[in-house]
């Protein structure tokens, strides 16, 4: 599969920071399942969820002749650059009909990540379900493709020789198997990059994602109130 183009801008990294202030995530790693006990934290009695727990979602089947996941090619491991969008293009290119949840996606990026991360990201299990623009994708057992942009912040600290970051704009597309057209994976990603060495090969070492706004769909009046249907179809 083609990669998607790596565009380079220029901007402020303060103004990227308060952007990120608040909202970050950490890209495919699951934030903690902060259920509430029962009321009273001192009374007697054992404490019981008041939500019943979830099961975690299963991982994706083992992909066929047909899949669509990104093939990155031939990546220069020396270019902070090239293995920050490597990893981005190969974590957020899903396929619905393989995958059950991004973390299938993300599995396949630990390739570019460091052992640590990798290690994290492979113990994770995600217990909620992937979301409603997921089912939508699924729904039409869609892959994503993905633009990403590479981003040259005017005031971000130059490359150390163990140490680079990259802020990265992951613009996405998703490709229905019966046609359908819709959006995909959206976000901005501050990516810090570690090697052990000059000469070693970078690897991804931290991710903060910010999520970008899910565009409104043709069907979003008032009188557009059936809870079947979905804007984004």
């Amino acid at each position: 599969m083609r990669r998607g183009s790596a565009r380079v801008v220029r901007r402020s990294v303060a103004t990227a920071l308060t952007v990120a202030t608040g909202f970050a995530l950490l890209s495919g790693c699951g934030l903690s399942d902060h259920r509430e006990t029962g009321p009273g934290g001192g009374g007697t009695g054992s404490a019981q969820p008041s939500i019943a727990p979830k099961a975690p979602v299963p991982p994706g089947k083992p992909l066929g002749a047909d899949a669509h996941v990104p093939d990155t090619g031939v990546v220069d491991e020396d270019d902070a650059t090239a293995v920050s969008l490597a990893w981005a293009e190969t974590t957020y290119g899903y396929d619905t009909k393989y995958d059950t949840s991004p973390q299938d996606a993300v599995l396949r990026g630990v390739r570019w990540c460091t052992e640590r991360k990798a290690a994290a990201e492979r113990q994770y299990r995600p217990a909620g379900g992937p979301g409603n623009e997921w089912i939508t994708w699924a729904r039409h057992r869609a892959w994503t493709t993905v633009d990403v942009s590479s981003e040259l912040e005017d005031d971000a600290p130059p490359d150390g020789e163990r140490v680079a970051h990259r802020s990265l704009v992951v613009s996405g597309t998703a490709h229905g198997r019966d046609g359908w057209e819709g959006t995909g994976p959206r976000l901005n990603a501050y990516v810090k990059l570690v090697r052990a060495a000059v000469g070693k090969p970078w690897r991804v070492d931290d991710v903060t994602v910010v999520e970008a706004a899910t565009p409104p769909g043709p069907n979003t009046s008032a009188s557009a109130s059936s809870p079947s249907d979905d804007p984004r179809q």
